[in-house]
């Protein structure tokens, strides 16, 4: 087992997963996209029992669109912030927030049918057109045994 820690910028939201190492998917499509402002938004899978807030839970900020898509961020500085996933027993937390330097796999990317035009992705890496069922994911990225 392993403990990695995250936080916003500016450091009024802290948390900590503590797992086997997890693996990342990218997501490429629109949405994840304006969310990041980036070409893909990277994220973990984390069971809610290996996720931990340190500080700044009570202060976070969502943002929530009719399809059920959701972004949590701090308010302070708007960076995004872990947050419930959807209504399984995990959370989703941002590749980008963690301050470790743990050598994290992306084991997927998925949404790339909507991928930008600019976006180039590693031929090697698994990947789907649209989002697998939310099951296929969870197990896709896994921490290895």
């Amino acid at each position: 087992r392993i403990a990695m820690r995250g936080e916003c910028l500016c450091g009024e939201v802290m948390f900590e997963i503590s797992d086997s190492l997890p693996k990342i998917y990218q997501c490429h499509c629109s949405l994840c996209r304006k969310q990041s402002g980036a070409a893909s938004n990277a994220g973990l899978l984390v069971a809610k029992e290996n996720f931990r807030w340190l500080k700044g839970e009570e202060g976070i900020a969502s943002y929530v669109k009719d399809t059920g898509f959701r972004g949590d961020f701090c308010p302070h500085c708007g960076s995004v912030v872990p947050n419930p996933f959807r209504d399984r027993p995990y959370f989703w937390v941002p590749a980008g927030a963690l301050d470790d330097g743990a050598p994290l796999e992306i084991a997927v990317h998925i949404c790339t049918a909507s991928k930008a035009s600019w976006d180039a992705i590693a031929p090697e890496t698994p990947r789907f057109d649209d989002l697998p069922e939310l099951s296929e994911l969870i197990e896709l990225t896994a921490p290895s045994a």
